[in-house]
């Protein structure tokens, strides 16, 4: 599926929001904090009610990462599927903080758990972008050995999304950690295959090849400035576009 390449500040009409689970700790070590998953939530309604059509994917790695437990020696497979559930708590927090501010939102699993979110139905999850609902996507693609970031890329492509906004800590893509090295250089665009290839950690290579095959801009950006990812869809703001 072809997907189109606006420019930010251009007009958007449906986003996926990719952020980590770390997002949601704020300065804490571990879990949720509500106040951080408060803001997150208003920096969403904020584009939401710019009109523009906003779907989520969030990761699980401030409740559980499964690479992590398979380092310790757990089986991957199960390590990835408690990964996935993790992912599915965030998602419902994330629903209660947009929802106690009048966003109407539905988390759709890959795992289907029916009492507490709804199974992943492609049509279903389109008419609630129509409806101006956040489709928050949770459980990954529902398969071990996949990250959320592939997940984010998948259903990004799926929904006919114009562009993934990457939330991260720092405010684009850099060619070294500059929260170790002063001298590390951002980059205001780079190409799909330099990512690759200079293993810059933009997403998981999966996700950057499906990127890559279906022209799909990924934006990246801090979430921790405020009122950046509305600043960016209106034109302003510090990013890096990753695209041919």
């Amino acid at each position: 599926m072809s997907t189109a390449t606006m420019e930010p500040g251009g007009k958007y009409s449906r986003v996926m929001l990719k952020i980590s689970g770390e997002a949601l700790m704020g300065d804490q070590g571990y879990g949720l904090h509500p106040p951080t998953v408060a803001r997150i939530a208003q920096e969403v309604k904020s584009v939401r009610d710019m009109g523009v059509e906003v779907c989520m994917v969030i990761g699980g790695g401030n409740i559980f990462r499964g690479l992590a437990g398979s380092a310790q020696g757990m089986e991957r497979t199960t390590a990835d599927y408690m990964g996935m559930l993790a992912t599915v708590m965030n998602a419902l927090a994330m629903q209660s903080a947009l929802e106690q501010i009048g966003v109407y939102t539905r988390v759709i699993s890959a795992i289907p758990m029916d009492q507490v979110c709804e199974p992943y139905i492609r049509r279903r999850a389109v008419r609630h972008l129509e409806k101006k609902r956040v489709v928050v996507f949770a459980a990954g693609t529902g398969n071990p050995y996949f990250t959320t970031d592939t997940a984010a890329t998948l259903r990004a492509s799926e929904m006919a999304c114009q562009a993934i906004f990457k939330g991260t800590k720092v405010d684009g893509v850099y060619d070294k950690d500059p929260n170790k090295h002063a001298d590390a250089k951002r980059y205001d665009h780079v190409t799909y295959d330099e990512v690759l290839q200079q293993h810059l950690g933009v997403m998981d290579a999966s996700a950057i090849a499906l990127a890559r095959d279906n022209n799909l801009p990924i934006i990246v950006f801090s979430l921790d400035e405020p009122g950046g990812f509305r600043g960016i869809l209106e034109g302003k703001g510090t990013y890096t576009r990753v695209q041919d």
